[in-house]
């Protein structure tokens, strides 16, 4: 009842102001009219939709759609409050100031809002309009290779220059464009690498959700060796009621089966080693543990039979794993890599300038290379889209990451 209540006052504050700016910058009163019957039908769609959100299935297309529309109506109607509310605070002192100081006070308290800055409002808030409208039908396909070199003192000699073909969070549930997802995968295979892992999330919920798309996920090649992957938070069914606990058991063993179907294999707290002529490393694979999230994942028997010494690389999709538990670990593991956060699917970024996300708010490492003590953390981005059914500013991410002896001078 609560978030009703705080949904309706937000609707309510950013629907008043919204339409302030419109009656200031359009005299035009049928202009003013299909704006609020616009605005009265859409609230109502939104509305309707989210009260009949069902928690025995969970994500589906509607729900993709709705949130969609949410951000794209309530983003720059939020854009234009905030304008607005700035311009009311500059009123009120101005109001107080005149009616203090004037011999013969003003006949209105407030004085009138500004044209210019209402129409400036508008306009800016047509930034996120554009934006959110380009990310829900290209941004979420506009994937993005990124290639990230990685140094250290004590890689074997024989795995200097090793290729890793990283991806994440597929979230096959909210795929709809079987030749958006071709292109995507023909991508990761015209990479050349050694080894290839995904780092979960291959579901929204539901294993029958990956039925359409086994076939194409099975184009990825096979590197000469493996392909590796582990599961993600959504990949355990913890979020829509099952009709019995058995059902939700029978899923989970679905989606498990699913990887081998794909060429995966799949590391369910275990260890493998990958050895290149003399020399080897080990490749870790933790089930997810993440903060405030499923935490299945066994790091101890992960590692058994792994001492510090070993070259090591870790399988962990959540990275406040790598936050809270491995990067300051004993037993010392060199690189981890992870995805979950998909640097929200909102952003600015420009390589190597500059980053920003909402997310970073949330977790510390949220997308791309980390490092602590000579131990690093690469966060995909990841391949699809969750929630919100597109990407504005953080792309679609396929990794290649290139493992690299550090040459001390």
């Amino acid at each position: 009842m609560m978030r009703w209540l705080l949904f309706f006052l937000f609707a309510v504050i950013v629907e008043w102001y919204s339409f302030q700016a419109v009656r200031t910058a359009f005299d035009n009163k049928w202009i003013q009219r299909i704006y609020l019957l616009f605005s009265f039908v859409a609230l109502a769609y939104i509305i309707y939709s989210f009260t009949k959100f069902d928690r025995n299935t969970g994500q589906n297309a509607n729900t993709l759609f709705t949130l969609g529309l949410f951000l794209l109506i309530y983003i720059p109607k939020l854009v234009i409050s905030l304008f607005l509310l700035g311009e009311d605070i500059l009123r009120l002192f101005v109001g107080t100031y005149q009616h203090f100081t004037q011999s013969k006070p003003a006949e209105a308290f407030l004085p009138e809002r500004r044209r210019f800055l209402s129409t400036l409002a508008l306009g800016i808030a047509a930034i996120p309009f554009a934006s959110i409208i380009y990310g829900i039908f290209q941004g979420r396909y506009n994937y993005k290779v990124i290639k990230q070199q990685v140094f250290f003192d004590d890689l074997p000699d024989e795995f200097d220059g090793f290729t890793l073909m990283q991806l994440s969070d597929i979230h096959s549930g909210s795929f709809d464009n079987p030749e958006k997802i071709k292109y995507g995968i023909d991508l990761i295979n015209e990479q050349d690498f050694d080894l290839f892992v995904f780092t979960g999330d291959l579901v929204n919920t539901h294993g029958s959700e990956m039925d359409n798309w086994v076939e194409l996920f099975s184009l990825i090649k096979k590197p000469e060796f493996g392909k590796y992957s582990v599961l993600g938070n959504h990949d355990y069914g913890e979020y829509v009621i099952w009709p019995s606990d058995n059902d939700k058991t029978l899923n989970f063993e679905y989606i498990k089966g699913i990887h081998p179907k794909i060429g995966f294999n799949l590391l369910l707290n275990q260890n493998v080693k990958i050895k290149k002529g003399n020399s080897k490393i080990s490749l870790i694979g933790v089930e997810n543990w993440g903060k405030g999230f499923k935490q299945a994942g066994d790091l101890k028997k992960a590692s058994e039979g792994l001492n510090k010494e070993d070259f090591k690389i870790l399988l962990s999709h959540d990275p406040s794993h790598w936050d809270l538990e491995v990067k300051e670990h004993p037993l010392n593991y060199h690189l981890t890599l992870s995805g979950h956060t998909h640097g929200m699917q909102f952003g600015i970024e420009i390589p190597g300038v500059f980053k920003w996300s909402p997310v970073q708010y949330v977790y510390r490492y949220w997308a791309g290379l980390y490092e602590n003590a000579s131990r690093y953390i690469y966060v995909n981005r990841g391949f699809g889209y969750h929630a919100y059914p597109g990407r504005v500013g953080i792309w679609p991410e396929i990794t290649l990451i290139e493992l690299k002896k550090k040459v001390n001078s």
